[in-house]
């Protein structure tokens, strides 16, 4: 087969073995390779070029292996990838991305998955300025088509937060797939749906998106979100009056509930009585109930038995904190609502060093901007860099691959000396594998470098440890809740 023809098929196998946002991510935007024969016809030689040196890095270090691999299987004879940063392009070229769903075709992308358009399309003719927005109130976007949205006072609803303005990945497919079913058909299947993961994940977006969907649909339903301690304060209120009528009368009427950490009902009996009551009457007129907290059902302490074998009879599922990829779209979604475009080498080096959750994302995104505006400069990585000083520094003090593999080993009570033997029980391996992927989620360190760290192990043993451990912490949810302890505590 023609060069040309390798390239397209190799991309073909590799769609169908990643994950969709990785592929798109990483492989999709490449421009087509060159492909030459080596030296004596018996191996070809696979040049790519790349748009910037942290995606080369990241290809060579994540994907390089499996692209030869298989360009090695279709071609029948070795082939060698050789990875080279591309020219940047002439500013000002107009171009639009291609649609992701588009099909693959050999010389259609160009450089950073964008192609030419020709001619440009005039400029629309600028909208008169709106007037200040008061920062306490939620931005409330409206689509014409859809009607105006529904009121925020009355459901305590931030119409802001809907399915559309939720970046959708693997750290959150599940949740998220769980919550159209429900605001497609609420009452009729995982009801209730408990959502649990840890602060700023996405949690209170996702049963926002819920009722915002719900409420489009059907204007007239009756929707109420709250956070569990507003639910307190509401049982405080009507115990002191002896008015329980009033609370039953707020909540058992409800079509959807929506309420953020039930974790706070911990040791409060009367408002878990309470609470039981509404969830039992709720589910009894086939209302939905959904909940979020920061642990699943049987993790929940000082929570009446009761409650959490209901909690879980439902529909239980994790958020997870989101993968690079998905903090890359992130950062670049939220820069648009902005209206300020984030370079891709940019948000991947702030996706790289801000890996805890959503929000922190968005803080350092802020940081970032409100440094370009102040200062007059372009967004770059050494404007990121200045601008994310102070949370880089505190990183780089406080998160070494020593702290983590003495965090580890008294987290499981092994000996640090373990993390460096050449020692391979399971009591003993396990816990190594899981300060290599740590070492390597939480610091800069490049793979050969954790592995002399690790008694001079092999960068292929260390790599082995990290998908290993990334695979299962997707499917173990026991697993996901040990490695989420020992992040918070590294991250103190």
């Amino acid at each position: 087969m023609s060069g040309a023809e390798l390239w397209q098929r190799g991309c073909e196998r590799l769609a169908a073995e990643l994950p969709e946002q990785q592929f798109n991510t990483w492989i999709r935007p490449l421009p087509p390779a060159d492909v030459a024969d080596g030296s004596g016809a018996d191996a070809v030689v696979v040049s790519l070029r790349v748009p910037n040196r942290f995606k080369l890095d990241w290809i060579r270090n994540q994907y390089a292996g499996r692209i030869e691999a298989i360009l090695t299987e279709l071609a029948g004879k070795p082939a060698r990838l050789e990875l080279a940063l591309a020219a940047r392009e002439p500013v000002g070229r107009v171009a639009q991305p291609l649609p992701a769903n588009q099909p693959i075709a050999v010389g259609q992308v160009l450089h950073n998955g964008l192609r030419p358009v020709s001619p440009p399309q005039p400029e629309p003719v600028p909208a008169a300025p709106a007037a200040p927005r008061d920062p306490q109130q939620p931005v409330i976007h409206s689509n014409p088509a859809l009607g105006p949205p529904p009121s925020a006072s009355r459901h305590r609803l931030n119409t802001a937060l809907t399915f559309d303005t939720l970046v959708p990945g693997r750290a959150n497919q599940m949740a998220r797939t769980a919550a159209l079913h429900v605001a497609g058909a609420p009452g009729a299947m995982y009801n209730p749906l408990f959502i649990y993961g840890g602060v700023g994940l996405g949690k209170t977006h996702l049963i926002h998106a819920v009722g915002n969907a719900l409420l489009r649909d059907k204007p007239d339903a009756r929707v109420l979100y709250l956070h569990a301690e507003q639910f307190i304060s509401d049982v405080v209120k009507n115990y002191q009056r002896k008015t329980f009528d009033e609370l039953k009368a707020k909540y058992h009427s409800l079509d959807l509930l929506l309420i953020d950490d039930v974790q706070f009902f911990a040791g409060k009996d009367r408002t878990q009585e309470e609470f039981f009551n509404a969830f039992e009457a709720l589910l009894a007129k086939r209302a939905h109930i959904i909940m979020t907290s920061d642990t699943y059902p049987k993790g929940l302490v000082d929570i009446d038995e009761r409650l959490t074998s209901r909690f879980d009879a439902g529909l239980t599922v994790a958020i997870e904190p989101p993968e690079l990829e998905m903090r890359v779209a992130i950062l670049i979604k939220k820069a648009e609502a902005e209206q300020t475009p984030m370079p891709e080498d940019v948000a991947f080096f702030i996706a790289k060093n801000v890996r805890a959750n959503v929000r922190e994302l968005e803080g350092a995104l802020r940081k970032v901007l409100a440094y370009s505006r102040f200062s007059h400069k372009d967004i770059n990585i050494q404007l990121a860099r200045e601008a994310l000083k102070d949370l880089l520094s505190i990183q780089n003090r406080q998160i070494s691959v020593e702290n983590i593999q003495k965090t580890v080993a008294d987290f499981y009570k092994i000996k640090v000396a373990d993390m460096y033997s050449k020692k391979r029980p399971a009591s003993i391996a396990r816990p190594r594998q899981i300060a290599m992927y740590l070492a390597k989620e939480l610091t800069q360190k490049s793979l050969p470098e954790i592995g002399e760290l690790f008694g001079g192990r092999d960068h292929t043993t260390v790599l082995h440890a990290v998908r290993k451990i990334g695979g299962e912490r997707q499917k173990n949810t026991e697993l996901n809740q040990q490695l989420h302890v020992l992040e918070q505590t590294l991250k103190g």
